[in-house]
């Protein structure tokens, strides 16, 4: 038999493998390994997935590479000498786009496996709990002595490795406060499992008539269903500032007396030349020396549409070049610029949201101290009476386990989870569980122009007025821009059934527009001052001076009228505030009928806005969808963006808006204030509970088993008030 050959590429192990000593040992090696991961959008079958290997694979220096279809991603083992644009290069030669993952973007997956750990749990102690309990039944039946033995070890025999198993995030956690000198409240739980199943188990070797398996078992399951619905709402929410510092710019183009030169942004200074070629994203702020081109800053400011830009203009990081080539000279790197800063105003911003508690973590404070001392003084004085250690044993089980906080646990996430189903269907996920909380306390909404309450989507409005042959030219010269204002116009004149006129020398020129010539007449179609028009916007010469201004508006994003005028009806106060142009922001306050709004407002300042109405005392919820809108939705009592809005933008709201109706915003607020009730139900239903079964523990009048029968009856209570949301 030959030897076995090194092994150099990426092992994915299963749950189950993980424990093995080989599988370890298999992916502490392939971690070791240099490795890069590219996204592989156009891959769609077994022969791309040859293609793709064997094209990286002759590459000198890459060791392996391995493609995974469903996620359509390739992992890469190669020398450090490989880098990621070599590869890209060399899959682009074959036909195939690919882009870089960043590593850090990928371990954030990771966090699913904690949803994947606890279902397999509940799994686990949901059979067990089954089988148990058919076992019980029988014992209950009246079964004898040497039955009810065999059926009491039978019940041990399931229930020891379900409970070490299923039950080890409470232990696990319990361990670690322990050793923390301080109490959780996963303590009395694991506290109450191991002496329920310790005390069953000294039953069972004493041929007793009760046995408790069933109550440790189902307190391990209903404990796991909770903190799952928990997980579930939490789990979506990551770090909108970790988002922003993703969208730096990882590498940039140094001019210098000896040529260009790429270089890390972090070797980046203050007084560096850039290239900025079309197409590329500033990476510093900075000041333009050479070029015209038009910028695309709806990241910082929100503004629709493109900016021209030349000599002396200031740019900011995070500006996307459009059209020309610019030379920048930087003023601001590193810490300094200006997408950094807005990460770090994001950042302040969710540090201070993080401080809101919800009702059910408050409760827990005074509980675990609470449940050690009855059980504890339970077990004390029941001892002091009777002297009977098994009996003392048995009522500080019942106590512990009849106040477990199986329905404190689910009074908040059965409620999100039952809410957020709802709003599902209405077209809204819910990220944060007290989100829902937040928005029932509402009281004002601010609302963001461009991709919010419009779809961001310029719109010629007055092309009724224009004559046929300036339509066909107008169509000549838009078809040949990808600018938005050209592709928006060639859209509505073919849909108006417009032929574009013949023409000849169809030139863009960056930053102006387009020109062409008609039969001997120079026609253009761009700013007004190269088209030679008096004052602003986009003109038309359709030859010998025969000028028409082109006039453009945001398309109404579905459903933005009726979401305002049901925020006003409920009494809410409306503010749209916007980055916008005033022109195009009081045209739009006027058409849905806001009174109160602002324009050309930065992320600073509607950070600024927000935090003065949240100083006056308003509970804010902002919808907004772009980058410059992050640092108000982190900050707001409560936050809303569109699917379509920017991940930074999404990441830092508390609810994403799945279509593009803008109506389910004002269901959502009527849902929050009933799930809010019924959070607060909840919580009376188990003070209630605790309030009648805590004293009947004590007086010794329950068993270990009734304790976890009652447990259970107050769990589905609670979710069963919860299920009236849906």
């Amino acid at each position: 038999m030959s030897a076995a050959p090194d092994i150099e590429t990426a092992v994915s192990a299963c749950p189950a493998c993980i424990a093995a000593p080989a599988a370890q040992d298999l992916a502490r090696r392939a971690i070791a390994a240099p490795s890069l991961s590219l996204s592989l959008p156009s891959i769609h079958c077994a022969a791309c997935i040859t293609d793709v290997e064997a094209c990286l694979g002759a590459i000198d220096g890459v060791r392996d590479a391995r493609v995974n279809l469903t996620l359509k991603r390739v992992a890469v083992q190669a020398g450090p000498e490989i880098t990621a644009a070599q590869l890209i290069g060399a899959l682009e030669g074959i036909g195939y786009e690919a882009h870089e993952l960043d590593p850090d973007v990928l371990r954030a997956t990771e966090t699913d496996r904690q949803g994947r750990d606890y279902l397999m749990r509940i799994g686990v102690a949901g059979f067990a709990m089954m089988n148990i309990m058919l076992l019980s039944v029988a014992v209950w039946s009246g079964a004898g002595d040497a039955t009810r033995d065999m059926f009491h070890w039978i019940s041990a025999a399931i229930a020891f490795p379900t409970v070490i198993f299923a039950g080890q995030p409470f232990f696990a956690s319990a361990y670690r406060a322990l050793r923390a000198r301080r109490l959780g409240m996963d303590v009395p739980i694991s506290l109450a499992i191991l002496l329920s199943t310790g005390m069953s188990l000294f039953e069972t070797i004493h041929s007793g008539r009760h046995a408790y398996y069933d109550a440790a078992v189902m307190l391990i399951f209903f404990l796991l269903v909770g903190r799952y619905l928990d997980y579930r709402s939490r789990s979506a929410a990551r770090s909108a500032a970790e988002e922003l510092a993703a969208l730096e710019v990882p590498r940039a183009w140094r001019v210098t007396d000896a040529g260009e030169t790429e270089v890390p942004v972090a070797d980046l200074r203050v007084g560096d030349h850039l290239r900025l070629r079309p197409g590329g994203r500033l990476a510093a702020d900075g000041v333009v020396l050479e070029g015209r081109s038009e910028t695309d800053r709806s990241l910082l400011t929100g503004e629709s549409l493109p900016v021209s830009v030349g000599p002396g203009a200031v740019l900011s990081a995070g500006e996307v070049n459009l059209t020309g080539p610019l030379l920048v000279r930087l003023t601001a790197v590193g810490r300094d610029s200006s997408l950094h800063r807005m990460a770090q105003l994001v950042a302040a911003a969710e540090t201070a949201r993080t401080r809101y508690t919800t009702l059910a973590e408050r409760a827990t404070r005074a509980y675990t101290p609470l449940v050690h001392l009855m059980a504890f003084s339970a077990f004390a004085v029941w001892m002091w009476l009777s002297g009977d250690l098994r009996l003392a044993l048995n009522i500080a089980a019942a106590v512990l386990i009849i106040t477990c906080p199986c329905a404190l646990g689910l009074a908040v996430p059965a409620v999100v989870t039952a809410a957020s189903g709802r709003l599902f269907r209405q077209g809204l996920l819910v990220k944060d569980g007290s989100a829902l909380e937040r928005l029932a306390e509402v009281d004002c909404v601010v609302f963001d122009k461009t991709g919010t309450l419009t779809m961001g989507l310029p719109e010629p409005t007055d092309l009724a007025g224009m004559e046929t042959q300036a339509r066909r030219i107008a169509l000549a010269l838009a078809a040949a821009s990808s600018h938005p204002l050209s592709v928006s116009l060639a859209e509505m004149l073919r849909a108006e059934g417009v032929e574009p006129q013949v023409v000849e020398g169809l030139c863009e020129v960056p930053g102006c527009g387009v020109e062409a010539r008609d039969q001997g007449r120079r026609i253009r179609l761009g700013r007004a001052d190269w088209v030679g028009a008096q004052g602003e916007g986009t003109w038309l010469d359709a030859g010998q001076g025969n000028l028409t201004r082109l006039r453009f508006q945001d398309r109404l994003r579905p459903g933005a009228a009726e979401a305002v005028r049901a925020c006003v009806a409920r009494g809410l106060s409306v503010r749209l505030v916007s980055g916008d142009t005033t022109a195009a922001v009081s045209a739009l306050a006027a058409r849905l009928g806001i009174a109160d709004w602002r324009a050309e407002a930065r992320p600073e300042d509607k950070a600024a806005t927000l935090a003065a109405l949240s100083g006056a005392g308003h509970h804010v919820l902002m919808v907004g969808d772009g980058l410059n809108d992050t640092i108000a939705l982190a900050q707001a009592h409560v936050s809303i963006s569109p699917a379509s809005a920017l991940d930074a933008a999404r990441t830092a709201s508390d609810i994403v808006l799945l279509g593009q109706n803008l109506e389910p915003i004002a269901e959502a607020l009527q849902i929050a204030r009933k799930a809010r009730a019924r959070i607060k139900q909840n919580f009376a239903i188990s003070i209630g509970y605790n309030m009648i079964a805590v004293p009947i523990a004590l007086l010794g009048l329950a068993t270990p088993l009734a304790a976890a029968l009652a447990m259970s009856a107050s769990s589905i209570t609670v979710s069963l008030n919860s299920l009236r949301l849906k």
